[in-house]
């Protein structure tokens, strides 16, 4: 039987690099490409920029906290960032169901107008399709950002070195939670918002006070275990984390107790991973701490000599948990 794609290839966890290394790199290979990073870093006329795309196509497009507009303006900006640079322009392409309400269209075009005001970029070219009904399910979006390096290289999930300090710019799981909800009409008795929001501000902030950054990653399909996975593969190191330090909000943790989903697996979308090096981590965490965007920031845990490529999780009760990267799609259409 021909195999074919499922949902979990679009998961950013086991089967998504399958699905890359198996068939995208085996055709489009190239050395930014083999860095599976969030974005590359190209040489235009002697000039160095970074850029980065991204698709989305969240279901429901409104959600607490946010909608597709906005959540493709911040993702795209995010994307950028990790690699070191401050994001300027950005491009966007609709893809449009026929039949799609113009009202509604209006409000993700203003939303997203607003967005990247918010964030200090411009979008500067786009594209416009519509499909027959029933082709696709009402809108699309798809954005490329385009910023210049802060740093003198830029940075990757392979910075990472034995000793350096692991950070998370605040609680984690909401933007997976929030899409939940409104997806399957689920209350909660403390509400649930999206965390998207852009993070070029906060980042220009800390690579301006801590020029030292090994890696930056925004764990957003995967999640945050997801995202240390991959950083520790990339690396070839080991991360060891403690349950207790990493920050999640109590409606979080209570309503993923009770749905059986673990927040460390949800995605974010306004939150980043900063590896540091261990001289330098309780500054970048003042510096993170002393924003709005990174204000319940945490040191999460350490890189240590031992099996690369490995997660373990320190746990409340004293033992260790093997964190894999997320194999399956417990929420599609997130992002």
């Amino acid at each position: 039987m021909t195999e074919r794609i499922l949902l979990d290839h679009g998961s950013g966890g086991m089967a998504s690099q399958r699905l890359i290394k198996d068939i995208f790199l085996q055709h489009l290979d190239d050395p930014a490409l083999r860095s599976l990073d969030d974005g590359a870093c190209i040489e235009l006329q002697g000039r160095r920029l970074v850029m980065s795309t991204d698709t989305f196509t969240v279901d429901p497009p409104v959600f607490p906290g946010g909608d597709i507009g906005s959540l493709a303006v911040h993702g795209t900006v995010n994307d950028v960032s990790m690699l070191g640079a401050g994001p300027r322009y950005l491009s966007c392409a609709y893809l449009l169901e026929e039949g799609l309400e113009l009202d509604f269209l209006e409000r993700v075009v203003a939303s997203m107008a607003d967005a990247a005001r918010r964030a200090g970029v411009s979008i500067v070219t786009g594209d416009t399709k519509v499909v027959p009904r029933g082709a696709a399910d009402r809108i699309y979006i798809n954005t490329t950002g385009v910023g210049s390096l802060l740093l003198p290289e830029p940075l990757s999930g392979g910075g990472a070195g034995e000793g350096d300090a692991v950070l998370v710019s605040g609680s984690v799981g909401e933007h997976g939670l929030a899409i939940m909800a409104a997806r399957e009409g689920l209350s909660f008795e403390t509400p649930v918002q999206s965390d998207s929001a852009p993070l070029n501000r906060l980042v220009e902030k800390l690579l301006g006070e801590v020029p030292s950054v090994r890696v930056l990653r925004d764990p957003t399909r995967g999640g945050l275990a997801t995202a240390l996975n991959e950083i520790a593969a990339h690396s070839g190191v080991e991360m060891r984390i403690e349950e207790e330090a990493v920050p999640v909000q109590p409606a979080v943790r209570e309503a993923c107790s009770f749905l059986g989903l673990d927040p460390l697996y949800l995605a974010n979308e306004g939150k980043l991973v900063a590896v540091v090096p261990q001289a330098d981590a309780e500054r970048a965490l003042k510096v993170l701490q002393a924003d709005e965007s990174g204000r319940k920031a945490s040191r999460i845990g350490s890189a240590v000599r031992g099996r690369a490529g490995r997660v373990v999780q320190r746990t409340a009760i004293g033992g260790d948990r093997l964190l894999r990267m997320l194999e399956g799609e417990p929420l599609p259409r997130i992002c």
